[in-house]
């Protein structure tokens, strides 16, 4: 029996499916930019509070426990669900690299622990219940993330959803590549 083969697509059928690919990258990524245009550059200012728990914590003080890796500070919400969707990627990346999170606008320290033990999350939340140090970073909405390294500078931001294996390439890459060796970082 013979087998009829599919002819091949048209040349020019294949160039377009490249050239929408291209122009949904190009968009994705302007937008990316366009939604973080207002958010915190350079060098990270400080930021401290207390945790969900009560216990006084900074950004600095998680830098020097991070024993010289870059931190990530993931900022949340309680009502927001694509923080939800986030939860189980913020978890298993806090089992990796240091992680402080910010818990934007979801009510003080006792909603903010309780909200953390009934979705069983187990990486530390300063409370930010008015929001106050997630303007003071330019953060507008939530999630939105800053990949910190160790000198306290601001090497990744961005705003929305996210995937875990960007977050940990961003990590790994503030880790290992210095800015000063490349003009253009």
């Amino acid at each position: 029996m013979l087998k009829r083969s599919r002819p091949a697509p048209p040349p020019g059928r294949r160039f377009s499916l490249l050239w929408r690919l291209g122009l949904f990258l190009l968009a994705f990524v302007a937008l990316q930019f366009w939604q973080a245009r207002e958010m915190q550059a350079g060098a990270m200012p400080p930021v401290e509070g207390r945790l969900a728990d009560g216990s006084p914590a900074s950004l600095a003080g998680a830098l020097e426990g991070a024993g010289g890796k870059p931190l990530l500070l993931y900022v949340w919400s309680s009502s927001c669900p694509i923080c939800r969707a986030e939860e189980g990627t913020i978890g298993a990346l806090a089992a990796d690299w240091p992680v402080l999170t910010l818990a934007m606008q979801s009510g003080d320290g006792a909603a903010v622990k309780a909200f953390m033990q009934e979705r069983q999350l187990a990486y530390p939340a300063l409370v930010d219940a008015r929001g106050e140090l997630a303007w003071l970073l330019g953060v507008r909405a939530t999630p939105s993330w800053f990949v910190v390294d160790r000198t306290g500078a601001i090497r990744f931001s961005g705003m929305g959803y996210t995937s875990g294996w960007g977050l940990r390439a961003r990590l790994w890459w503030a880790d290992r590549v210095d800015p000063r060796r490349f003009s253009f970082l």
